[in-house]
């Protein structure tokens, strides 16, 4: 399903996030998952309900324009900087849950409908923006942004025309605001095609062997004047794909049957039905926003298949990069 045009967008500029979950899935580390911002969206949702504010949140964008993870640096493995958890009641050392954290500044992009007036609307980014700043972002705390002047931080309603040549000016606008950054895209073409390459040297290759094989770096060795006394190895660094590829995780699959609310013993909500799931995994490309031709290239939604055990996010930029 691919989204619509947006209409109206809710930018919250440059939010300094301290201590944001760096571990996104049980195989991924590194930025957040994009399930952490839409989870976001909602919570940010449920609390402007619960003011009064008229307004539905459809899709969210996301531009790091800093990353530092709080890991060791150098060498080929690297570890957490774990906090040290107090003694036990026989004054031994307590058993660490690893937690991964990491400082991130980011853009953040909404998607935004409401029934309230044009002159209510920058009343309204001002008052979402001040929401925003006591809530939690894929569990780290927004602090002041010291590094930024406050006036390129203040919540923008924007309100899209319908003019393609209108459309395509404001957006302009937006970007060069958004520089330097990088938006996370999906690419899951990138995993299709490169499942069919692998599968042409191996026909059992499976999605995940073509998953792995774009998560990493493979490198390759020739031979430099080969059959000559000067012979020597030459090491190259081989990629599939141009770009800034990652691994991500993208939803949930279901490995259960759909269970009736409270059938499941131990379960956090008595009032929803339950399943069982796993995390589902795909290839993610960052892009600098200045790249991208339409708002809708980096804004993500949900794009659930009940029927099929599918709870998963989708974005559309791989659709529109690929006829490029």
């Amino acid at each position: 399903m691919m989204m619509s045009k947006v209409k109206n967008l809710l930018v919250l500029p440059r939010l300094r996030v301290q201590n944001a979950n760096a571990i996104s899935s049980p195989m991924t580390w590194g930025f957040p998952s994009m399930s952490a911002f839409v989870g976001l969206m909602h919570a940010l949702e449920r609390k402007l309900a619960d003011v009064g504010l008229p307004v539905a949140l459809g899709h969210v964008g996301v531009i790091c324009h800093d990353f530092e993870a709080q890991a060791t640096e150098g060498g080929y493995i690297r570890g957490f900087h774990l906090t040290r958890n107090p003694v036990d009641k026989t004054g031994g050392t307590a058993a660490i849950v690893e937690e991964g954290r990491a400082h991130l500044d980011i853009t953040l992009i909404f998607t935004i409908d409401t029934g309230a007036v044009e002159s209510e609307h920058e009343n309204i980014a001002k008052q979402i923006g001040e929401i925003v700043s006591g809530m939690r972002i894929a569990g780290g705390s927004v602090v002041p942004n010291r590094n930024v002047p406050s006036h390129k931080q203040r919540p923008q309603w924007v309100a899209l025309d319908d003019k393609e040549d209108e459309r395509y000016k404001q957006f302009a606008r937006l970007k060069r605001r958004w520089l330097p950054g990088f938006a996370l895209t999906l690419r899951d073409d990138y995993l299709t095609e490169h499942l069919k390459t692998l599968q042409q040297h191996n026909p059992e290759a499976s999605l995940l062997d073509a998953w792995l094989d774009l998560s990493r770096l493979n490198h390759y060795c020739t031979l430099e004047n080969e059959g000559e006394p000067n012979e020597k190895p030459v090491w190259q660094a081989q990629r599939p794909y141009r770009g800034w590829l990652v691994p991500i995780p993208v939803g949930y699959g279901a490995i259960s049957d759909l269970f009736q609310p409270g059938e499941v013993a131990n379960a956090r909500d008595t009032k929803t039905h339950f399943r069982f799931v796993e995390s589902l995994y795909s290839i993610g490309e960052w892009v600098s926003p200045h790249r991208m031709k339409q708002p809708e290239d980096l804004l993500w939604y949900v794009d659930n298949d009940e029927e099929a055990g599918l709870y998963r996010l989708n974005n559309d930029y791989h659709l529109r990069a690929s006829v490029q």
